[in-house]
């Protein structure tokens, strides 16, 4: 290897680090940003939390809503017998009965289906399995 071979090597690692180079700098200028977005959204995260102690007092344990499909499985538990459909359901349980709800419990309905436990006499009947 000759000198002038030598210099062109040793030029072309020298770009190579300046590139790498130049992309840390890119990385630590995008993480700066996004560590700069996470910390001012914990800082949102916790003046909610503040809020919400200052409305329902501090340690106060808000009651969970119960889940969806607790309370559909627990009403085919009350009504082991009974075939429902799915909008009677919402209008039993006080659930919204627009269309898109209807169809997301139809779905979840289908789930308990296939998990064993409901079955479905009928097109949109659903029933407790026994």
């Amino acid at each position: 290897m000759n000198v002038t071979d030598l210099l062109r090597h040793l030029q072309a690692e020298q770009d190579q680090a300046a590139a790498h180079s130049e992309d840390l700098h890119q990385q630590i200028d995008h993480l700066t940003t996004a560590l700069a977005e996470a910390r001012a959204h914990l800082a949102e995260l916790q003046t909610a939390c503040k809020v919400i102690e200052g409305i329902i007092g501090p340690g106060a344990e808000p009651q969970p809503a119960p889940d969806t499909y607790q309370r559909l499985v627990a009403h085919f538990n009350d009504h082991p017998a009974q075939p429902f459909r799915a909008r009677e359901l919402h209008e039993l349980l006080d659930l919204p009965t627009d269309e898109a709800s209807v169809n997301t419990t139809r779905s979840r309905l289908g789930r308990l289906v296939r998990q064993g436990v409901l079955t479905q006499p009928g097109r949109g009947i659903y029933q407790k399995r026994t």
